[in-house]
C-alpha cells in the first residue's frame, strides 16, 4: 500500500461537490466572508440614511453627515465588502476548486491583518470626521494622514491575497492536484486576480503620493490624480465583473447542472476583460481639459468594446448553458418552459439568475451608451451616473456573492441556512429596491439633478434650480427603491449572522431531498446528462429562449442608445 500523499491527509473531502477541501483555506473563506458582511451592514446602515436624504421631500442628514456617510457608504460597499468577499472566492477558486492545500497558512494571517487594519482604520477617520472627501478622494480634498494609510494597508494586505492565490495555483501545479485544465471557476478567478494587480498598482501608484501630500511633504496634480485615480476606482469595479462572471458559472452549475457551451469561448472572453476592460475607466474624464480627444475616443469605443464583447459573450453562455442543462434534464417544453421549471424557490439560483438579468439588461446597456464620449456630455455627474454603477456593482456583483453566500454556508460553514423562508424572498426584495432606485436615479439624470448634490434645490445659493414635478417622484423612486434595497440587505446579514454564529449544524454524509435550509443544489447536486437519444435532440434543437432573450435585449439597447442619441441632439439644436 503506497503512502498518504500530503494532499490525502490535510483535505476534507466535500460529500457534495467531490472536491478536497483544505481547513486552512475553509478559515480564510470564513474569516473573510464573515468581516465583508460586517463592512456590508456599515454600508446599508448608511445607505438608508442616504437614500431618505437624496427623496428630496424627507431631506433627512444635515450637509456634513450627508458627505460622511456618502464617503462610508462607498468604501464599505463598493471596496471593504466586495473585495473582501473576492478573497474569500480566490481562497475557493484556488485550493478547494483545486483540491489541494494552501501553502504557506500564516501568510493568510498577514493578509487578513493588513486587510483588517486598513478597513477599521478608514472607517475610523471617516466617522471622526476626519475624511469627508467621498469615495474618489479628489485632490485638493484633504483628508487626515491615517486615512490615506488605512487604504494602503488594505489594498497592500488584498495585493498580498492575490499573490497568496497565485501560489496556490502554482502547488496544485506542482502536485497535480487536478487534470487538465483548470476549472472555469478558477480561470475566472484567475482573471479577476490579475485585474486585480492592474488595479492596486494604481492604487499604489497614487494614494502612497497622496499619504506623502497629506503630511505636507510633496505637492500632487489634481489632473494626473484623477488620471491615476481612476485606473483605481474604475478597475476595482472590473475585478468585480470577472468575479461575478465566475460566480455565475459556478452557481448555474450547482443549481441546476448548466453546460458550459464552448470553454474555449468563455476563456477568450476572460481573456479580453484582461487586456481592455480597465480601458473603461477612461470614461470618468472624457469632460477633463487634460485629455486629448484622440485618448479619449480610443479608450471609450474601439478598444474599450473588446470588453463589452466578452460581457456579450457571457451574457449569453451562461443563461444558454443553464437553458441546455435545464432541457438535458428533460424541461423541453416550449421556448420557455425551461426558465418557468427553475428552482426560482432556491435562492442561490434566484439571486444568481436576477443578477445577471440587472447587470446585463440595466448595468451593461447603460453603461455603454454613458461610456459614449458625445452622450457622456449629457450624463456626466448627473444622477444617470450612480444610477448605472448601483446595477452593475450592486444589482449584479453584490447580488450574485448573496447568492453565493446561500451555498457556502451548508458547503463551508456546514450550517443549514437560517430564516429559510426570509433567504428564499431576499434575492427579490433586494432586487425590486435596487432596480427601483437605479432607474430613478437614471431617469432623474436625464433632467438633469446632480449626482452628489446634498440638496437639488440648491437653497440658499446667489441661484435659483428649478427642475419639473417629475423630479419629486423620481427622487421620491430613489428614496423608496433605496431603503427596500436597504431591506433587503439587512434580510442577507440577518440570515448570514444567524446561520453562521447561531445556525443549526449540517451533516453533509445525511442530506435528504426539500430539507428546509438546505439549497437544492447542495440537497441535490443536479446531474449533467451528455450522452443518449435523448441528449443528441437537446443538443440539436439548441437554445432557442436564450436567443429570444438576446434578441430583446439588442433591441432595448438600440432604443436606449438612439433616444440618448435624439436628446443629445435636441440640446445641440441639430435636425
Amino acid at each position: 500500500m503506497s503512502k498518504p500523499s500530503l494532499t490525502d491527509v490535510i483535505l476534507r473531502r466535500c460529500p457534495v461537490t467531490g472536491l478536497g477541501v483544505d481547513p486552512h483555506a475553509e478559515r480564510f473563506i470564513k474569516l473573510h466572508a464573515v468581516v465583508a458582511v460586517v463592512t456590508f451592514l456599515v454600508g446599508v446602515v448608511a445607505a438608508i440614511l442616504l437614500a431618505l436624504t437624496r427623496w428630496q421631500a424627507v431631506h433627512l442628514l444635515p450637509a456634513d453627515w450627508y458627505y460622511r456617510l456618502l464617503t462610508a457608504h462607498g468604501l464599505n460597499m463598493l471596496i471593504f465588502f466586495i473585495i473582501f468577499f473576492e478573497i474569500a472566492i480566490l481562497y475557493f477558486a484556488g485550493p478547494v476548486a483545486l483540491s489541494s492545500r494552501l501553502p504557506a497558512p500564516r501568510f493568510g494571517w498577514l493578509v487578513f491583518g493588513l486587510m483588517v487594519a486598513g478597513a477599521v482604520l478608514v472607517d475610523v477617520m471617516v466617522f471622526a470626521g476626519k475624511a469627508d472627501v467621498l469615495f474618489t478622494s479628489y485632490v485638493p480634498l484633504r483628508a487626515e494622514p491615517p486615512y490615506y494609510l488605512g487604504i494602503i494597508l488594505f489594498a497592500v494586505g488584498a495585493l498580498l491575497g492575490v499573490g497568496h492565490f497565485f501560489a496556490a495555483l502554482v502547488v496544485a501545479k506542482r502536485e497535480k492536484s487536478y487534470e487538465g485544465s483548470v476549472p472555469l471557476v478558477t480561470f475566472g478567478g484567475l482573471t479577476a486576480a490579475i485585474i486585480a494587480v492592474i488595479t492596486l498598482l494604481h492604487g499604489a501608484a497614487v494614494y502612497i503620493p497622496t499619504y506623502f501630500w497629506s503630511l505636507g511633504l510633496m505637492n500632487m496634480d489634481p489632473q494626473v490624480y484623477r488620471l491615476i485615480w481612476w485606473g483605481l476606482g474604475h478597475s476595482s469595479q472590473q475585478i468585480n465583473v470577472a468575479a461575478m462572471v465566475a460566480v455565475w458559472y459556478l452557481l448555474a452549475g450547482l443549481t441546476v447542472g448548466a453546460v458550459v457551451l464552448n470553454e474555449k469561448i468563455s476563456r477568450w472572453a476572460f481573456v479580453l476583460y484582461i487586456g481592455f476592460i480597465s480601458m473603461a475607466s477612461a470614461h470618468h474624464l472624457l469632460v477633463d481639459p487634460g485629455m486629448g480627444p484622440a485618448w479619449k475616443v480610443w479608450n471609450t469605443s474601439y478598444a474599450m468594446y473588446l470588453a463589452v464583447l466578452a460581457s456579450m459573450i457571457h451574457g449569453f453562455t451562461v443563461p444558454a448553458g443553464i437553458e441546455l442543462g435545464q432541457r438535458l434534464r428533460g424541461f423541453v417544453k416550449g421556448r420557455f418552459g425551461w426558465l418557468k421549471k427553475a428552482p426560482w424557490s432556491d435562492p442561490g439560483f434566484s439571486g444568481m439568475f436576477l443578477s445577471l438579468l440587472i447587470f446585463g439588461f440595466l448595468g451593461g446597456i447603460t453603461g455603454v451608451t454613458v461610456g459614449t464620449e458625445q452622450i457622456n456630455i449629457i450624463a456626466h455627474n448627473t444622477l444617470r451616473i450612480p444610477g448605472h454603477f448601483h446595477t452593475t456593482v450592486v444589482g449584479g456583483t453584490a447580488l450574485a456573492f448573496m447568492a453565493l453566500t446561500y451555498y457556502l454556508l451548508p458547503l463551508i460553514f456546514r450550517r443549514k441556512v437560517a430564516f429559510w423562508g426570509m433567504a428564499k424572498l431576499q434575492p427579490y426584495v433586494f432586487a425590486a429596491g435596487i432596480t427601483t432606485m437605479s432607474m430613478g436615479m437614471t431617469f432623474a439624470g436625464v433632467f438633469g439633478v446632480p449626482r452628489r448634490h446634498w440638496d437639488i434645490s440648491f437653497s440658499q445659493a446667489p441661484f435659483t434650480m428649478e427642475f419639473p414635478p417629475a423630479v419629486d417622484l423620481l427622487m421620491a423612486l430613489v428614496g423608496l427603491g433605496g431603503v427596500t434595497a436597504a431591506i433587503g440587505g439587512l434580510m442577507y446579514i440577518l440570515v448570514a449572522v444567524k446561520s453562521v454564529f447561531f445556525g443549526e449544524k449540517l451533516d453533509l454524509e445525511r442530506l435528504e431531498p426539500r430539507m428546509a435550509g438546505v439549497p437544492q443544489g447542495v440537497a441535490k447536486l443536479p446531474a449533467q446528462v451528455h450522452s443518449g437519444p435523448a441528449a443528441e435532440a437537446v443538443h440539436e434543437g439548441g437554445t432557442p429562449g436564450t436567443v429570444v432573450l438576446v434578441f430583446v435585449f439588442l433591441a432595448v439597447f438600440v432604443l436606449y442608445y438612439f433616444t440618448n442619441w435624439k436628446l443629445l441632439s435636441m440640446i445641440w439644436k441639430i435636425g
